[in-house]
């Protein structure tokens, strides 16, 4: 029968020595945050490796040299064509101009033998709202860097009434219309944007005036609807109501 014997050799013969650590030649890898172009352009034109793609301070010298050094001319004027700073400046005509003729419209409603005080409200506040759209231009002409230059208003009729319709009918149709004019002369706007590739300007026009624009139309559309219904008669002093009252705050 066989025996075991424990091993004449000693235990520590058999340790394993601690494995030793690889460590790569620089050569053998690229920088995991330097793209493979950059390294390779870099390596090709013998420049340090640093994984930059942007150099501000480099590319900047086309933008400084065109910074003007006259005192008349805009400083932040960049890309901002002549046909759409003259554009601008015609709308803003076309805003004033609403806002007069809506003025002309809440004075002739607040006379004391017209005495429509909804339409008179009514058309106050249109004409203010105009007046707003043409300072929102007028300033954002300034930040664009172009130079704002008011043109003349036409005078306004002082007289509404109309034998047929009525004052306030017309006078609402004639809102209509002017309200469509304008959406015509933004849209026109907003393709002297595009066609200059301007897209800041097209984006504020399409945030700050055309959606708001389709929302007038349907609601004057709403209004020259319910006149028709009523026509001259005692339905009217209801529809000023309703204006005169519109927004009132209800307390329970």
């Amino acid at each position: 029968m066989s025996t075991c014997r424990p091993s004449s050799l000693s235990p520590a013969l058999f340790i394993s020595p601690r494995p030793r650590p690889f460590i790569p030649h620089p050569s053998s890898f690229e920088r995991e945050d330097m793209p493979l172009e950059a390294s390779a352009a870099a390596a090709n034109s013998g420049q340090a490796l640093t994984g930059v793609v942007f150099r501000p301070l480099e590319e900047i010298g086309k933008e400084l040299a065109l910074i003007p050094t006259s005192p008349d001319l805009s400083l932040g004027r960049q890309k901002y064509a002549d046909e759409c700073e003259s554009a601008i400046n015609q709308q803003i005509n076309v805003e004033f101009n609403n806002s007069y003729v809506y003025h002309a419209l809440f004075a002739y409603f607040d006379r004391d033998n017209v005495a429509l005080k909804g339409l008179a409200k009514f058309f106050k506040e249109s004409s203010e709202e105009e007046r707003e759209h043409a300072e929102k231009l007028m300033e954002y002409q300034n930040k664009r860097g172009g130079r704002v230059k008011l043109q003349s208003l036409v005078m306004p009729p002082s007289e509404f009434d109309h034998p047929e319709k009525g004052e306030a009918l017309h006078a609402m149709e004639l809102t209509l219309a002017l309200e469509k004019l304008t959406n015509e002369k933004l849209i026109q706007l907003h393709n002297i944007a595009e066609n200059c590739k301007d897209a800041q300007l097209a984006d504020f026009i399409e945030s700050e005036f055309l959606e708001e624009q389709v929302e007038a139309i349907k609601k004057i559309s709403e209004y020259v609807a319910q006149l028709r219904r009523l026509g001259k008669g005692h339905g009217v002093w209801h529809f000023d109501q309703m204006l005169l009252h519109e927004g009132d705050v209800v307390v329970a």
